[in-house]
């Protein structure tokens, strides 16, 4: 598939009366393809309609694409890629110009903890997103970080990714440590592909769920893969997934002292860093987050148990209730054991004031 021109790229144009070459600057024509969906494709799903038409591009470029509302059926905008195809069905498809390569520098305030010449410990809020994506090009922690840290910014993890070594998922909150240099960066690698086995690193994060274990501490042992029932989401396989291990203590019970809490604060560690660990692992136990559309929706009921004050604080949390509270490991060039922690974010305290206020 041949690009579409660059706007910043001048189209030379040859007048017929002059030697001299006239310059004018062209705009990219929108690249847009239509397809007529013939009988035999009746019940397909639309992204993988579109890459048997168009195999060159990816089936999950095409989902990315569906989902960012550049593909119409029958001139309406269609943003879901398991929508089925019906026979003659009209589907166009644009395609954007290529992206730039490399992230562009951004001037995202970020909250410091702690930086020297080799790494940055950094509070992200909630609504950042790590590292640019599909639909999420520009605005994202790796922006910012570019802008903050220029040049001196790790590049083993790639033109989309410096200097990354862990996420958190957008609306998590929490302590992130990033490399600025290649060495730093394959120090912190080493540390977090050992998920503290080595007793380097220490993860650990402060949840609010639904209701309160049965037991006050335990460990979650349960291997996560893609759901079959809707990709977007992980969940706990029988066959195929990836280890997850997610070590969990009750911290409080909300209120405090009623015999079957609405609302509990637990502690959990990590001892593997799969996309989703905790918000998954929880649910699967019973107790998903508050707050977590995705897991949780299940438990959209508990609400009624939660006085006015307590929903309002979750409707104006409006996101998993995760916090990212404490982060340790060891310097990778100084050989330092360090060790950060942060208080929940105004948003999960006002929640847990909210429930602590309860009646019991």
């Amino acid at each position: 598939m041949k690009p579409a021109p660059s706007p910043d790229v001048a189209a030379v144009v040859l007048s017929p009366s002059f030697d001299v070459p006239a310059f004018v600057m062209t705009t990219p024509v929108p690249d847009i393809r239509t397809l007529i969906a013939a009988d035999d494709d009746a019940g397909d799903r639309l992204d993988r309609f579109l890459h048997r038409k168009l195999p060159e591009i990816s089936r999950s470029r095409f989902k990315d694409l569906t989902k960012a509302g550049f593909v119409t059926i029958g001139q309406q905008e269609c943003r879901d890629p398991s929508r089925g195809i019906a026979a003659g069905d009209t589907v166009a498809v644009t395609l954007p110009p290529p992206e730039d390569a490399e992230p562009r520098a951004e001037a995202i305030p970020l909250d410091v903890v702690f930086e020297d010449d080799d790494l940055i410990v950094i509070d992200k809020p909630a609504g950042l997103v790590v590292h640019p994506a599909a639909g999420n090009w520009t605005g994202t922690l790796v922006n910012a970080l570019i802008a903050h840290c220029g040049e001196s910014l790790s590049g083993i993890g790639g033109v989309r990714r410096p200097g990354i070594v862990h996420r958190l998922d957008k609306d998590t909150t929490g302590l992130m440590v990033v490399a600025k240099t290649d060495r730093a960066h394959a120090g912190l690698s080493e540390q977090f592909a050992a998920h503290g086995r080595d007793g380097l690193l220490v993860r650990a994060y402060l949840a609010l769920v639904w209701g309160a274990p049965a037991r006050r501490k335990g460990v979650i042992e349960a291997a996560l893969g893609r759901s079959s029932a809707n990709r977007q989401k992980f969940a706990v396989v029988a066959n195929g997934g990836r280890p997850a291990v997610t070590r969990y203590e009750v911290v409080e019970a909300l209120p405090g002292g009623r015999p079957d809490p609405a609302v509990s604060l637990v502690r959990c560690e990590l001892e593997t860093g799969r996309t989703h660990q905790i918000r998954v692992h929880m649910a699967h136990i019973g107790h998903p987050l508050l707050g977590d559309s995705l897991y949780g929706a299940g438990f959209a009921a508990s609400r009624s148990r939660l006085d006015d004050r307590a929903r309002a604080a979750l409707d104006a949390l409006a996101r998993q209730a995760l916090h990212a509270a404490v982060l340790g490991f060891r310097h990778p060039v100084t050989g330092e054991d360090l060790r950060f922690d942060r208080p929940l974010p105004p948003d999960m305290a006002a929640l847990v004031e909210a429930c602590r206020r309860q009646s019991p």
